[in-house]
């Protein structure tokens, strides 16, 4: 566990607000192998012939939603974007990769153990960039629908009158108000860098996440997250759920059975 001193201590009476892609399930890389072909469809209909790789498409745009990518792209090559072709391609390109998730996504105890060993303790809400429906399909094919309910999940996409995307605080602002919680009293668990300044942004104590980060990329991406605010940086959910409930021991045998996938 390592990150800075804080300026201020950990909230100990708020709710927890969990990213969703790469914090709670590992849908970052299969999300961007399916939405790489998405995008290079909607850039060359822009006339755009450079086509990206999945790989290049995460590190360039990781924590954002496709709507923001495509804007981000089309400013880069200068073209002009009309938004009711953006609109078919937002739904597009929701379909394909929740399609695609559903299939490679599975249940882990190292999510759901910890995460039953927080339940009593601190409230789980989920904030995304990605669309209601896929979090929702994720939720299911992982079985953590019981951990979070409806009206706690939060979508950039989604939930706000108009769309956005992480790093725009404004979702996290958006679930604090729905909740009814000082963001300065809640707890965000972030894995990106735009996800962390979303949730600093906001206001919010953020941890920063390697649960899902490959080995190797440990350290830069550990740093990357400090550098953007998270107050601490923990190896994965058990060594959050130590953090959190620091004066209570872990125990494996906390959790119930795994909820069956839809």
């Amino acid at each position: 566990m390592t990150g800075p001193q804080c300026a201020r201590p950990l909230p100990r009476g708020g709710v927890l607000l969990s990213d969703a892609d790469g914090t709670l399930f590992p849908s970052v890389e299969p999300a961007y192998e399916a939405s790489f072909l998405v995008t290079n469809r909607f850039l060359a209909q822009l006339g755009i012939e450079r086509p990206y790789e999945a790989d290049e498409l995460q590190r360039l745009t990781n924590g954002r939603n496709f709507r923001s990518v495509a804007r981000l792209l089309a400013t880069l090559h200068d073209r002009r974007i009309d938004e009711d072709d953006l609109e078919e391609w937002v739904a597009v390109e929701r379909d394909v990769v929740t399609a695609h998730l559903r299939t490679v996504l599975t249940p882990d105890p190292d999510v759901t153990r910890p995460l039953a060993q927080l339940t009593g303790h601190l409230q789980l809400s989920v904030v995304t960039s990605s669309a209601v429906e896929r979090l929702q399909a994720c939720l299911s094919v992982t079985g953590l629908s019981s951990f979070v309910e409806p009206e706690r999940m939060f979508s950039a996409e989604s939930s706000l009158a108009r769309p956005v995307s992480k790093p725009d605080p404004a979702v996290y602002a958006f679930a604090c108000e729905r909740l009814g919680v000082d963001p300065a009293e809640a707890i965000a668990v972030e894995d990106s860098v735009n996800g962390v300044r979303a949730a600093v942004s906001a206001g919010c104590w953020t941890i920063g996440t390697l649960q899902f980060v490959p080995p190797e990329e440990h350290h830069a991406r550990a740093a990357a997250l400090r550098a953007s605010g998270a107050a601490v940086v923990c190896q994965d959910w058990r060594e959050i759920v130590e953090l959190l409930l620091a004066d209570q021991p872990f125990h494996d045998d906390a959790a119930p059975p795994l909820s069956e996938p839809a």
